[in-house]
């Protein structure tokens, strides 16, 4: 058994195609993680309060002249951060930042768990070859993961923007994409392996959080993501909650949801 959680903040909203922001998501999410209001308190899991420090590890935002340039030294740094987490036997819950961060998370996982599945909730699958001409584009990560062998399965819960393309890219790559108008998928997230989850917010309904860049409306209510969280039934060795967005928010709503999530996460990585 893999060691305790760790949270890492990883402020980088580089590949966003649209709105920039996500990168002071780590720390409003680590602000309302602290905060003693209600039941934030507490994992419905462990009926424990998994709190945070304000001096957990963040990586440093790259130079903007490094995005500029079309240089991305952001996905090394985050990739060898995570993989020496890893190797100190820690598992790595990423705050993001937009969702091309879990591509290098990732390949920093498939190093030591060859045999991953990942869990990904999104109202996007993020399965496009290339987005307005970018690869490494916050639409793209799970087409880069798949095409590289990082993980042996994945499972895509909450869609409901797929495009032709992305559900040729789902076939292709042998991909369990479960839309919205199928849920519930709790049977789906039962995996004999490791497995890592990533969850973006914009996966939950605009109403429950507007602070996100892509605002997709007939998602998941709260209380149907974390049915699905606490559905889980494997060892999760990581994970990521990507895609908030502060500069998009009303009064904080969506820090204090993006906090319950990650607190949900925790629960189901200490207690199983």
């Amino acid at each position: 058994m893999t060691g305790l959680p760790t949270i890492l903040g990883i402020p980088f909203d580089g590949q966003s195609s649209y709105l920039r922001g996500t990168a002071e998501a780590p720390m409003k999410i680590r602000d309302a993680m602290n905060c003693d209001a209600g039941d934030l308190e507490f994992s419905e899991r462990t009926l424990a309060n998994p709190r945070v420090s304000q001096n957990e590890p963040t990586i440093e935002h790259p130079s903007s002249s490094d995005v500029l340039q079309g240089r991305y030294p952001a996905f090394e740094v985050i990739e060898d951060r995570i993989a020496r987490l890893i190797d100190q036997d820690q598992r790595p819950v990423s705050l993001g930042g937009d969702h091309s961060i879990t591509y290098p998370i990732v390949k920093a996982f498939a190093q030591k768990y060859p045999e991953l599945t990942v869990f990904h909730f999104d109202a996007h699958p993020d399965l496009y070859d290339e987005f307005e001409g970018n690869r490494l584009s916050h639409a793209c990560p799970f087409a880069r993961i798949m095409e590289s062998g990082l993980a042996k399965r994945l499972v895509q819960v909450g869609i409901r923007t797929a495009t032709g393309h992305q559900r040729e890219q789902a076939k292709k790559f042998g991909v369990e994409m479960v839309e919205m108008r199928s849920l519930p998928a709790h049977g789906k997230l039962m995996a004999s392996g490791p497995v890592y989850i990533s969850f973006d917010m914009d996966v939950l309904d605009p109403a429950f959080v507007p602070g996100v860049s892509h605002r997709e409306p007939g998602g998941m209510t709260v209380r149907e993501a974390i049915a699905h969280l606490l559905a889980v039934e494997a060892q999760i060795v990581g994970a990521d909650v990507v895609e908030y967005n502060p500069v998009q928010d009303i009064d904080g709503m969506t820090a204090i949801v993006a906090a319950k999530i990650v607190k949900e996460i925790l629960g189901k990585m200490i207690v199983g």
